[in-house]
């Protein structure tokens, strides 16, 4: 079985979580599974398609658990973007549009620097609003983002038409 079909076969579907009609997929067997886990980062990096790459930036907040290890592996330097209110220094923030509603998204000022490239990693591309938040914030920093890398796409949602010609590469679609 090759590593995208192993990962595949570990994600859980959870039922009318967290609201009746909704199938969440439940990444926790691929984290609690070291081997599983070290080839999800492995093959998140290898989405860089072997550009050096000097940050790799993680969404709030599974995103985090998977761009640290990315970043780990790259040798690049780790960022996060959290939701607004939980980073200590100067920020950026960028806002979107959610389905009821609007949320906010935020990086440090000088996280990134102008040309650095970076590489976005996130658990998840759903309907696209808190990525195409986080690009735009990057590349309000001058960042040159290379690409956007996620272990699973809701292909449904159309996430990856916020996000226009950005390469996007998602290891597992449903």
């Amino acid at each position: 079985m090759s590593g995208i079909d192993e990962l595949a076969a570990a994600v859980r579907d959870v039922e009318d979580f967290p609201k009746p009609g909704i199938i969440f997929k439940d990444i926790t067997p691929v984290l609690g599974d070291a081997d599983l886990f070290a080839k999800s980062l492995e093959l998140l990096g290898e989405t860089a398609g072997g550009q050096k790459i000097d940050k790799v930036v993680g969404i709030d907040a599974r995103g985090f658990i998977f761009a640290a290890g990315v970043a780990q592996n790259l040798q690049a330097g780790f960022v996060p973007v959290r939701k607004e209110g939980k980073l200590p220094w100067t920020t950026r923030k960028m806002a979107y549009t959610l389905e009821y509603g609007e949320n906010v998204v935020e990086i440090h000022e000088d996280a990134v620097l102008p040309g650095e490239k970076v590489l976005l990693v996130d658990d998840l591309l759903a309907t696209g609003g808190t990525a195409a938040a986080a690009v735009r914030l990057l590349r309000a920093l001058d960042a040159d983002v290379v690409a956007a890398s996620f272990l699973i796409e809701l292909e449904f949602l159309k996430g990856r038409e916020k996000l226009g010609e950005l390469p996007i590469h998602s290891l597992l679609k449903y």
